[in-house]
């Protein structure tokens, strides 16, 4: 099902088709995350913690999975999620290329503040900030998207599956699509961790996570 409505609280609005299993992570730290930079579509190059926390996904999902033979693998088109992959496929024993990128994995489109900090994007815009912040669901940044579009696209891309997957996204797309497994209010999806180097398991609605 598609998302409608943000003041859902206790309905699941999104549940991975029948008999699927998917398993999803982050990628690994940014420098634009060490530095508290908003980073959207604008691509920022993966820290040393950063490559070993993709490492790390890797070795859960060898442990979880053993070689993952007959599994997809798909991954966001953005650079610091495709190296996840290469470098968590690696850790699996697999060749680092054999995977898809989807766009519908994308990070949120953050438009005129993509790589900006919380401060400069308040002192560029400061009546925006507080408005998106009361509304993130409808509210956008000027050339971006609001809550409600990744919420679209993410449902999309997870009522389509038709093989149990692998997938490596982002911060902010990983939050909502837990959120919205989990029937949250857009506000509860904006307070989710945004935990690297671990992995979240989906059956149904059913979301548990992984760590090392």
């Amino acid at each position: 099902m598609r998302p409608t409505s943000p003041s859902s609280r206790s309905r699941i609005v999104l549940e991975l088709p029948a008999g699927l299993t998917l398993y999803f992570a982050r990628h690994g730290q940014t420098e634009a995350n060490v530095q508290k930079r908003f980073s959207g579509s604008k691509d920022t190059p993966l820290t040393p913690l950063g490559l070993e926390q993709a490492a790390q996904v890797g070795r859960i999902l060898s442990r979880e999975l053993g070689d993952a033979r007959g599994w997809q693998f798909i991954s966001s088109p953005l650079t610091r999620a495709v190296k996840t992959m290469k470098i968590a496929r690696q850790a699996m024993g697999l060749p680092a290329d054999g995977f898809a990128t989807d766009n519908r994995l994308r990070e949120i489109d953050l438009g005129v503040w993509d790589q900006l900090t919380d401060q400069e994007a308040r002192a560029q815009s400061p009546t925006l900030f507080e408005q998106r912040g009361n509304d993130k669901w409808h509210v956008r940044v000027p050339e971006g998207e609001n809550y409600a579009e990744v919420a679209a696209r993410v449902s999309d891309w997870v009522t389509e599956l038709k093989t149990s997957t692998i997938a490596i996204s982002h911060g902010a797309t990983t939050r909502i699509l837990r959120g919205l497994l989990a029937g949250l209010h857009w506000r509860e999806m904006s307070s989710l961790d945004e935990p690297q180097g671990v992995v979240f398991r989906v059956t149904g609605s059913q979301v548990v996570r992984l760590d090392p």
